[in-house]
């Protein structure tokens, strides 16, 4: 196999934040939603209704356009609900996490109905880089492990106010789990591949990084930031890289699992080139 030049390389990096660009389409709509929600002039509308609005429409534009499938759009529903319940807990007085000051109608147990978004915004990355770097995923681990440790790992988000911190326990089984599964994907024309491992820290660090972008742009409001916009503490990087594993682990078993399904349903003569996805 021929070794690639520099200006191959290139035209991948190229393609590489091409299609990154096309796989956050999602995400940066709603941080120019943030982002207008501080400047337009909204009159009686409060600015969390608003943004819940645009939300709303981008969702639809995105089915209509067919940029996202009836199937995505049912998987980033489930984050909805996901995300929507670890927001309730966080929010309550008694926890403290993080919260929402600003009126608005669509706020439920205090929680602005938006804020279930933004864990959509993370699935439907997820989904959007599946389908337009091609993922394969090898060595991936069968149900009974990942499925256990995806729940586990979102139980501490709730259970360690109680019974202490388990994530650095979780995140030697996630290494144990995950030692030997690699992603591989095609920017371009070379097909890729790296750890799932690393692949998780490194989106965890951009999630990071678009969480202060969102804090600053008043989304939600941590207690050190009452009197003015402070950095994320780096440390939340873990706990967005474990958000992010729940993340890949649901979208891939549901989509391993719906490749089984039509798999099972495929007529006998199309069976044996359906098996060779992994996708």
């Amino acid at each position: 196999m021929h070794r690639a030049s520099a200006s191959s390389w290139l035209v991948e990096f190229l393609w590489f934040c091409r299609k990154e660009l096309r796989a956050c389409v999602f995400a940066g709509a709603f941080f120019a939603v943030l982002a207008a929600s501080r400047q337009l002039p909204l009159g009686p509308l409060p600015r969390y209704d608003f943004i819940l609005l645009m939300a709303l429409l981008l969702q639809a534009l995105l089915l209509l356009m067919r940029v996202e499938s009836l199937d995505e759009f049912r998987t980033i529903c489930l984050f909805h609900l996901i995300g929507f319940a670890l927001e309730v807990f966080k929010t309550q007085p008694q926890i403290g996490s993080w919260s929402y000051p600003e009126p608005g109608y669509s706020k439920l147990f205090g929680v602005p109905l938006y804020s279930g978004f933004m864990y959509a915004a993370v699935a439907s990355y997820m989904m959007q880089a599946w389908r337009l770097f091609e993922l394969e995923l090898r060595h991936y681990p069968r149900y009974r492990h990942t499925l256990p440790l995806a729940a586990a790992i979102y139980l501490n988000f709730f259970t360690h106010h109680f019974i202490g911190d388990l994530r650095w326990w979780l995140a030697g089984l996630l290494v144990i789990v995950f030692a030997r599964t690699e992603v591989s994907f095609r920017p371009h024309r070379l097909r890729l591949r790296m750890p799932l491992l690393l692949a998780f820290l490194l989106i965890g660090c951009f999630v990071w990084i678009a969480e202060n972008l969102s804090t600053l742009l008043g989304a939600w409001v941590y207690p050190n930031q009452h009197h003015g916009w402070r950095i994320v503490h780096v440390g939340k990087i873990s706990s967005w890289t474990l958000l992010v594993v729940i993340t890949l682990i649901l979208v891939a078993d549901l989509k391993h699992y719906k490749a089984g399904r039509e798999r099972a349903c495929a007529p006998v003569s199309g069976a044996a080139s359906e098996a060779e996805s992994l996708s």
